[in-house]
């Protein structure tokens, strides 16, 4: 399983739409700030707040040509990123719970004789409580 803070990292940095943009943009081309502001319809500044991030997270890396920055993907960060969530998308052999210990739909046919723990066992109680 992949380690849930990273991919929470990596997710959060995901989750604004101009930075998939960015990144949408960047694919197989280096582009500067002004170049990724014209194509966003957005500030200068908006633009440098998200390479930043993006940036600081290894999506990207930036190239120094003249009196510009020109940013480019880093494709270990897309693989890596790729592999987590490829990892974090597969479907287990393992049966799952079900009601009453019953076989989980999710269990192959092959593996019916196999048995979940049952959802519908009431938990121990704590110590120094009563129920």
């Amino acid at each position: 399983m992949p380690d849930p803070d990273e991919l929470a990292r990596i997710l959060r940095v995901l989750s604004v739409g101009t930075r998939v943009r960015i990144i949408q943009l960047l694919k197989g081309r280096a582009l500067c700030v002004n170049a990724l502001a014209a194509r966003l319809d957005v500030t200068q500044g908006a633009v440098s707040q998200h390479l930043r991030i993006l940036r600081d997270s290894g999506w990207v890396t930036a190239e120094k040509r003249g009196y510009f920055v020109h940013y480019r993907l880093n494709p270990d960060a897309l693989a890596h990123c790729r592999a987590l969530v490829e990892e974090l998308l597969q479907v287990p052999d393992a049966p799952g719970c079900s009601p009453a210990g019953g076989v989980s739909k999710s269990v192959p046919e092959k593996n019916v004789a196999e048995r979940s723990e049952p959802c519908a066992k009431k938990p121990k109680a704590a110590r120094g409580r009563k129920n």
